[in-house]
């Protein structure tokens, strides 16, 4: 090899190891190790709050699947948020209990008066009120909770009315009928025989005619929904929910006679819903003589 050709190699060999050691007196002059980055905890208190698992429309009934809980900083929790009381709701009280209560622990506090600590089963059945996009927390200004005010109109299905009729146990098939099953409606009246046929012998005969089919019951007095283990409620008036000209229908049959309930089969509620025959008011009778004596029979 050429002596110019080693010299040249020699120099750029000390050169790098130059270099080498002026990089490694630099990173170490400070005489402590490199810190490795990390990335920051966040570690401020948190808390669950129940959100929608999916859109929810209004008039929607909240099941178990339309509910999640979210973790949730507590210091953006907004009082009117539903909390399950896992976490404490005042991130202050723990640290300095004594100082003047703070915007957020007074937030915090009120969110926790407010929401019970519960579980998501206190809120299936309620009624969405106002629409609640996935993710958005439930408040209590959009759903109607079976009791609340205002549940039956949220219960009802859009264009539907709800109408209350006498019940008794013999008239509701003993008291079987719960919140949520399908009736039917059957009216019986008295016809004196002189309004129909002249006589004037004073009697009367009782005609009956199923007037509405496949009705859902609302209630049962005020009722909207039976526990697991009920299987009769005793009420005086059941609330029934059928289409407007319906209602006057049915209207109509409560002043002529008196109304039961005929519970229908769950395996047959998928038939048409609503009024079967208005009750006629026009009726004729025959005359038929038997034996001499003058017999009348109410042809409806």
């Amino acid at each position: 090899m050429k002596p110019a050709r080693i010299v040249v190699i020699c120099i750029a060999a000390v050169s790098a190891i130059g270099l080498a050691l002026v990089v490694r007196a630099m990173g170490s002059s400070s005489g402590e190790p490199t810190a490795v980055a990390t990335a920051a905890v966040d570690t401020r208190p948190r808390a669950n709050v129940l959100v929608a698992a999916r859109d929810l429309a209004p008039g929607a009934r909240l099941a178990d699947a339309d509910m999640t809980w979210k973790d949730w900083v507590v210091a953006d929790i907004n009082p009117a948020y539903i909390t399950d009381g896992a976490a404490p709701m005042d991130e202050n009280a723990a640290v300095e209990p004594a100082k003047p209560e703070g915007a957020v622990a007074r937030v915090a506090r009120a969110a926790s008066e407010i929401n019970s600590p519960g579980a998501k089963g206190d809120y299936i059945g309620a009624v969405v009120r106002e629409s609640i996009l996935a993710g958005e927390p439930i408040v209590a200004r959009k759903i109607v909770r079976a009791g609340d005010s205002g549940y039956m109109a949220a219960y009802l299905e859009p264009g539907m009315r709800a109408i209350a009729v006498r019940v008794s146990v013999e008239t509701a098939a003993g008291g079987f009928i719960l919140p949520g099953d399908r009736v039917d409606v059957l009216l019986t009246r008295e016809m004196r025989l002189s309004d129909v046929a002249g006589d004037q012998s004073g009697r009367s005969r009782f005609a009956s005619a199923t007037v509405m089919q496949n009705i859902k019951v609302l209630a049962i007095d005020q009722t909207t929904r039976a526990s697991d283990d009920q299987q009769a409620v005793v009420g005086a008036t059941a609330t029934l929910e059928v289409g407007p000209r319906d209602a006057e229908a049915l209207a109509l049959a409560k002043s002529e006679g008196e109304l039961s309930l005929v519970l229908r089969s769950y395996a047959d509620t998928s038939g048409p819903s609503g009024q079967v025959n208005a009750p006629k008011t026009e009726t004729s009778a025959v005359r038929i003589y038997r034996g001499g004596a003058p017999d009348v029979v109410v042809v409806q």
